[in-house]
Order: C-alpha cells, then sequence, then structure tokens
C-alpha cells in the first residue's frame, strides 16, 4: 500500500519527510512521492489528484523543489499540503522565478511564481507590505521565509549575481524593491518559501 512507508514512520515514532515530485534529487530521509518511476521514488503516485492515502496531521515536512511550476490542481495540492501536515509542520518549496529566462525555455512549465504567490494562502500576519486578496480559500499558512536566489552557470555573471543576492534578500522591503523595480537588470533565478501550519 502507498501510505506502508508512512505508517512505519509514524509508529516508530520518526519524523515523516515528504519530498513532492522528488525526481532523481530526493531530500534527505525524505519519502520521495512521484508520477514518475525512479531510484528514489519510494510511492509512485499523481498528488495531482490529492493525497488521500495521508492521514490528517501526520507529517512533519513537506519539501519540493522545482515540482509546483509543473502542476495544473496547485490550490489542491497546497490543501492536501495543509491537510497532512502536523500543526507547527513545515513546508518547504523551491520554484523559479518568474524573471528567470530559462523559465520561459521548459515547455512542461504551467505557472509563474513571484514574491507574493503564496501570501493568497497565508494568514494576515505573515504577508508583506502589498496584501494579497484571500479569496475563498479556507486553509492558511504562515510564510516564515522567502529567499530569492540568483545564480549563473557563467563565471563572471556567478559573482556579480552573489553580491546581489545578499543585496535583494537584506529584508522585505528590498525584496519588493527589486521585483517591481529591478527584474528587468538582473534576472531572479529561483525562490525559496518556508511556511509553518497553526491549527
Amino acid at each position: 500500500m502507498k501510505a506502508d512507508l508512512i505508517n512505519k514512520k509514524i509508529a516508530a515514532g520518526e519524523k515523516v519527510i515528504l519530498d513532492l515530485g522528488c525526481g532523481i534529487n530526493k531530500y534527505p530521509d525524505a519519502i520521495g512521492i512521484d508520477a514518475w518511476e525512479g531510484d528514489n521514488v519510494d510511492i509512485l503516485h499523481d498528488v495531482e489528484t490529492g493525497m488521500d492515502f495521508i492521514e490528517d496531521n501526520s507529517v512533519d515536512l513537506v519539501y519540493s523543489r522545482h515540482f509546483l511550476e509543473h502542476v495544473e490542481n496547485f490550490e489542491l495540492i497546497l490543501k492536501e499540503i495543509h491537510r497532512i501536515l502536523k500543526p507547527g509542520g513545515q513546508c518547504i518549496t523551491i520554484v523559479p522565478h518568474w524573471s528567470n529566462p530559462y523559465y520561459y525555455s521548459d515547455y512542461t512549465h504551467k505557472r509563474f511564481f513571484g514574491l507574493y504567490s503564496f501570501d493568497y494562502f497565508a494568514t494576515e500576519e505573515s504577508m508583506m507590505k502589498r496584501k494579497a486578496p484571500m479569496y475563498y480559500n479556507n486553509f492558511k499558512f504562515d510564510i516564515t521565509k522567502r529567499h530569492i536566489n540568483f545564480t549563473s552557470e557563467f563565471f563572471v555573471r556567478n559573482l556579480i549575481k552573489q553580491v546581489w543576492k545578499r543585496l535583494v534578500n537584506i529584508n522585505n522591503y528590498t525584496k519588493e524593491y527589486y521585483e517591481e523595480m529591478c527584474t528587468g537588470f538582473i534576472k531572479a533565478y529561483e525562490i525559496r518559501f518556508e511556511m509553518t501550519v497553526k491549527k
């Protein structure tokens, strides 16, 4: 059964960590879930259909890296992550920034991400200065960290981007300023969001 690995960890009192869309690089000590077979995939499953085989409030950490930009059912997946996380559980997700020039090259990418993308599912307290509309979501995350990453495969460009990364990530104001005023000048690579659940 799909839940066997998870239930064994719960029964043993171990931390339950899931890596959604793990592919070939799995988060340490995580149970890898992916729709495609691979050496690191522990549970073969398409999370866009939900994760009803996982109990409510049973997971300590959900991790995903360069996965959510490929999905259609974004809201459903976030709702399922919220449901399966324990109170105080953490979600770490890394997604390409919308200004990333390589983002547009991959035809499997279905959505854009910026500083405010998860604010539509955030508690009021964890939002940035610009408040996102609440719409009709009945689940909320506390966004505890947003980090914009800059990198390049070209040595000199990468050195410049490492300096830029430090400047942009000084505080929320500098991150907002970057997105509003500077994305045409220096392109970001990805954003890391860290979120927790209060129930």
